[in-house]
């Protein structure tokens, strides 16, 4: 951002006009927030001064030794006062949890039904601070303690024009459902300045130290070497690195989809292979557990995307906003976009298409090595024409390979393959061409893929060096279809029942809310129902919990073996499974669920000396779609209720609503 940082009056009359009160009547954050931000470790009397600080509002250092005990070992006896705290967490420490909660009961209310949701701020708040410190003391950074201030100060601006502006920030997220994104330039329009100058006002305000305020004003632009904080360029970069990890992880600032970009000149300020961000990340999930814990907040449900995936990100945002090209003036930015995706059938048919753009190949193939068969088969093609032609099934056994190819390819290069060698006859045959490139694909440290390209109409020869430049391309490809296979592993552990392998009870919210998207006409016909297991409570006292997991699997196995692909199968909790049928009715469904009761009633007798006796049967509620159902929450409620009828009944037994 190149404009005069300091302090003018057109800001501060902008920032006074949009707010419920004036600026300089405005008392944000406690006076004593704001002494113990200006505490640094220049402070030759930092402790005693921390002491006194905290010592002067007995309720705040109540809460403090209320956490610092709940920290610190069991073998200390109770710490009875901040003198002793500091000698035993150390000033550092005591000073987080001090600042943490006069910021926190100041700023952060519990409140519901509101768009910007402030415990869900708050935990970025604290993840950005967290992180940064510990980016700050990998970097040997002089004051980490300055950099944790900078990340939990960072978006202040946001909480002050949700708590204090005339249209708050929840008005602005809602105005940005119908098409405006969360950008800077948004808040811009709609507010006329955006969080990061209403931060700043304040910070100038407050008197807060220079680094914090540079992190607070700048953490989504770098300072041009004019700029009042160009000496401030590495605290930025920390601020601004550690809040694009939070984002990419999904604890931004907001729960809105909007994720910062990196701007590159941070990677200038220090060598980024030289942090291991896995091993960052680690540390900070174990402490940001501790601090939420001290407010009784839970981290946000999400699915965690791992370590790599936030190292590609910034790889690709480097390269995404660098102007660097490839020979012929092609743009970077084209080909690393796709591996943004987490889906392989987006990233793959991306990846080839820009490829063959910009290097003008007429044929694009992906190879995979399927290792228990031995052999290369045709994954995906490029352009979409070659769909429907025989390459499409195309594979061929490993063991037939030229021994030359071979080798390149345990030694992981590139080679193009020609008729200059007899042996590369079986090769080329199969392609109808005289020479063709082969491109290997590595994820995980694994050889999965080879991208073979070809000039099959123009006969047109390849040309050696245009591997020089596709080489990182394939690189990055291997390392996103790495992150897509790390994040189905982890969506299915967050969607699966790790006994039966079947959906969750999060699942099937997720497919039924889809389901009730959809035109009224093509609601009738789903179906809802409960199975429950009869007298399972007796039969897992009787026969013991290991014994009562098999009665699951086993029930979970019979409703797999009979359901169609397209319908939905879970466990609901307990012993309760469930099921939605789609495109069925009452003799449908009726059918379906019979069929399940009477498999599980006789491999429950068959098994029953197994089961100590105990016979499994089971009981099945099932609710068909009503116009009165105007949520899938009302079609679930029946289906339950209908169950328990059945239960009430005489088990083993469908009952229907």
């Amino acid at each position: 951002m190149s404009k005069n940082i300091n302090p003018h009056i057109a800001l501060h009359q902008t920032t006074s006009s949009i707010l419920k009160h004036d600026v300089d009547h405005l008392q944000v954050i406690p006076l004593l927030a704001i002494k113990l931000l200006r505490l640094n470790r220049d402070n030759t009397n930092r402790a005693a001064e921390l002491s006194t600080l905290i010592s002067s509002e007995p309720a705040l250092a109540e809460k403090v030794l209320s956490n610092v005990n709940s920290v610190v070992l069991l073998h200390y006896q109770k710490i009875k006062s901040i003198k002793q705290a500091i000698l035993i967490l150390g000033d550092s420490g005591v000073r987080q949890i001090a600042l943490n909660q006069l910021i926190y009961n100041k700023l952060i209310y519990h409140k519901a039904n509101f768009d910007f949701d402030q415990l869900f701020f708050w935990h970025h708040c604290l993840f950005v601070a967290t992180l940064a410190r510990t980016i700050a003391t990998s970097l040997n950074y002089k004051d980490p303690d300055l950099m944790y201030s900078a990340g939990l100060l960072h978006d202040i601006g946001k909480i002050i024009l949700e708590t204090h502006a005339k249209n708050n920030y929840s008005d602005f997220i809602r105005h940005g459902r119908d098409g405006l994104d969360l950008s800077l330039q948004s808040e811009q329009s709609f507010f006329g300045l955006n969080h990061a100058e209403i931060g700043f006002v304040f910070c100038q305000q407050w008197k807060i130290p220079k680094p914090i305020t540079a992190g607070v004003y700048c953490h989504h632009t770098m300072p041009d070497d004019h700029s009042h904080f160009a000496d401030c360029k590495l605290e930025i970069a920390i601020i601004s690195l550690a809040n694009y990890i939070a984002s990419v992880q999904g604890i931004g600032s907001t729960t809105a989809k909007y994720s910062p970009l990196l701007h590159p000149e941070v990677l200038n300020q220090f060598d980024i292979e030289t942090i291991d961000i896995k091993e960052l990340l680690n540390i900070v999930d174990n402490e940001m557990q501790n601090t939420c814990a001290m407010f009784g907040i839970k981290s946000p449900n999400l699915y965690k995307i791992r370590a790599s995936l936030v190292e590609t990100a910034i790889h690709c945002s480097w390269h995404v906003q660098h102007t660097n090209s490839l020979p012929g003036n092609i743009s970077v930015k084209s080909l690393t976009i796709p591996h943004k995706s987490l889906d392989p059938d987006e990233i793959i048919p991306a990846t080839l298409a820009a490829i063959q753009q910009y290097f003008h190949f007429e044929r694009l193939i992906m190879l995979n090595i399927n290792p228990k068969q031995r052999n290369l088969e045709t994954t995906y093609n490029w352009p979409a024409s070659l769909k429907d032609s025989s390459l499409q099934h195309f594979n061929i056994p490993m063991d037939v390979l030229p021994n030359t190819l071979l080798g390149n390819l345990r030694e992981r290069k590139a080679v193009i393959i020609n008729s200059n060698h007899p042996e590369n006859k079986i090769l080329l045959e199969p392609f109808k061409v005289d020479e063709f490139l082969l491109l290997p694909i590595v994820s995980n440290d694994r050889l999965v893929a080879l991208l073979y390209a070809d000039n099959h109409l123009s006969c047109r020869l390849m040309d050696p060096q245009c591997i020089t430049y596709i080489a990182p391309i394939i690189h990055e490809l291997g390392i996103a279809l790495a992150n897509a296979q790390s994040f189905i592993l982890e969506r299915n552990r967050a969607e699966l029942d790790s006994l039966t392998g079947l959906s969750n009870s999060r699942k099937l919210s997720e497919f039924l809310s889809n389901l009730f998207r959809q035109d009224i006409s093509q609601l009738s016909q789903i179906a809802v129902g409960f199975i429950d297991i009869d007298f399972f409570k007796q039969f897992n006292d009787s026969c013991g919990h290991q014994v009562g997991d098999e009665a699951l699997v086993m029930v979970a196995q019979i409703m797999r073996s009979l359901t169609r692909p397209g319908d939905f199968i879970g466990r609901y909790g307990g012993d309760e499974f469930v099921f939605v049928l789609q495109s069925t009715d009452k003799k449908g469904v009726y059918s379906y669920a019979e069929r399940i009761r009477l498999e599980v009633e006789q491999q429950g007798k068959t098994l029953s000396r197994q089961f100590l006796g105990h016979e499994i049967t089971i009981s099945v509620g099932i609710s068909l779609f009503h116009q009165e159902f105007n949520s899938y929450e009302k079609i679930i409620s029946a289906a339950d209720t209908a169950m328990y009828q059945a239960k009430q009944q005489w088990r083993n037994c469908v009952v229907i609503v």
